[in-house]
């Protein structure tokens, strides 16, 4: 009994050792890193929405925010400055790699961050507010935007001085970029830093305010975990590419006109509704211009009546034409910004593919209608067969493997038993045939 007890207690003892050890590690300072690479759209708020949960429940020192982006949805900014500014532990936006841009919504959320840095080589700017389909707002809408803007950049900027609140209010009115090493010779940043180990060696003993309340960052011995986008998310940004977008129009809308015009199955009906509903996503994120949509619908119109009434690719042609139209409205409208615009090259292959593919079902179509009928008893006229018993009237032929009733074409033409004749016509059941020449 004395050894059992003895025996647990030195379990018992390495149990509490190994805990203590772990509760050790633990109390190592976390920081959090997430990356927003591309336009800001819903996908990028609900990242960060759980990333600074994920953050909070693991008490982190930090988030850390790598930002590249070239603006996006102002609904969108607005809210994830609102998770930015609300949230229980510093986020501080890096705007990385080098070469990386700080663009129009991208602007304003790095100001947003409890601290902020740039690495060098990319730029921050140009913030001025565009309607949904890229082109500029008219005077007053335009007006009341910029001054929103204007009066969120000065109370982000507040604490960084005059200049660097003069020159935040600049990228919104006069649609301002400038360097890393402008910005932060200003004040609109608090650090330039060549990589993430670089920031983080800055930002040991750092001092922020977050919830009205002064921090001194800890950086020292600190181990780092990414959180990395899931599948959802990752979906959701490959939908507010406007490549895929394209893409997926043009699938989803061939796929309905191909079920419309043989109805009964339903692979292509499926295939196109869930294409164009991803589609839709997309389009409601993108700055579109909507226009577009009546020449892509169009075009597939000319393609399918080319190959109901053929007119040896006319309207293929035109159908071409009005798709890379309507293609080119819809995402490279005048003023639209150059991330949501679509790839020329892209959209001229893909109407050459719809183009070629139309052309190739309208061969099919054009063969079929020049084709022999091989069935039913129109088949039957030309065919060549034996007399099986004499006409007195009528006789009896055999055509291929079959027994036929027959007539004289010619009632007083001599046509004896054993003699080829050839099928000149049907009635019902009766063959009218006549004597096949040697």
């Amino acid at each position: 009994m004395k050894r059992i007890k003895k025996l647990l207690f030195i379990l018992l003892t390495a149990l509490f050792l190994s805990q203590t050890a772990a509760h050790a590690q633990d109390g190592l300072s976390t920081i959090m890193t997430m990356t927003i690479d591309g336009a800001i759209a819903p996908a990028s708020q609900q990242y960060l929405e759980r990333a600074v949960n994920v953050a909070e429940r693991q008490n982190a020192e930090m988030l850390i925010l790598q930002l590249n982006t070239p603006g996006g949805s102002i609904d969108t900014m607005n809210e994830m400055l609102q998770i930015i500014r609300g949230s229980h532990i510093p986020i501080i936006v890096y705007v990385s790699p080098k070469g990386a841009m700080a663009g129009s919504a991208g602007t304003i959320i790095t100001l947003a961050g409890h601290a902020s840095a740039m690495a060098p080589e990319t730029i921050i700017g140009a913030a001025s507010p565009i309607n949904s389909d890229g082109t500029d707002i008219d005077d007053t809408a335009k007006a009341k935007a910029t001054e929103a803007l204007k009066a969120t950049v000065r109370a982000l900027a507040e604490r960084r001085g005059t200049e660097a609140i003069a020159l935040a209010e600049a990228t919104i009115e006069e649609a301002r970029a400038v360097s890393a090493k402008e910005a932060f010779e200003v004040g609109l940043v608090d650090f330039i830093a060549n990589d993430l180990g670089d920031l983080l060696t800055q930002l040991n003993g750092y001092e922020i305010t977050i919830n009205n309340e002064t921090r001194i960052l800890n950086t020292n011995n600190a181990r780092v975990e990414d959180i990395p986008l899931t599948l959802i998310e990752q979906l959701l940004k490959m939908l507010t590419d406007p490549n895929i977008v394209f893409l997926l129009i043009a699938i989803g809308t061939q796929a309905i006109f191909i079920e419309l015009g043989s109805p009964g199955g339903w692979v292509a009906g499926f295939i196109g509704v869930v294409a164009l509903a991803l589609a839709t996503y997309g389009m409601g994120v993108l700055p579109v211009n909507y226009f577009g949509i009546i020449f892509i619908i169009i075009s597939f119109v000319l393609f399918i009546l080319d190959v109901k009434a053929p007119t040896h690719g006319a309207l293929t042609a035109a159908g071409i034409g009005s798709f890379i139209v309507g293609a080119l409205v819809l995402f490279n409208s005048a003023g639209t910004p150059e991330f949501a615009r679509v790839s020329i090259p892209l959209v001229i292959t893909v109407a050459l593919l719809i183009a070629a593919m139309f052309t190739a079902i309208l061969g099919f179509a054009l063969r079929a209608l020049k084709a022999p009928i091989r069935t039913g008893h129109e088949s039957m006229v030309g065919k060549t067969g034996f007399v099986k018993a004499d006409f007195a009237p009528d006789g009896m032929v055999r055509v291929g493997s079959e027994l036929w009733s027959a007539e004289k074409v010619d009632l007083t033409e001599a046509i004896s038993k054993g003699e080829r004749v050839e099928v000149v016509e049907v009635e019902g059941l009766r063959l009218k045939v006549k004597k096949l020449d040697d």
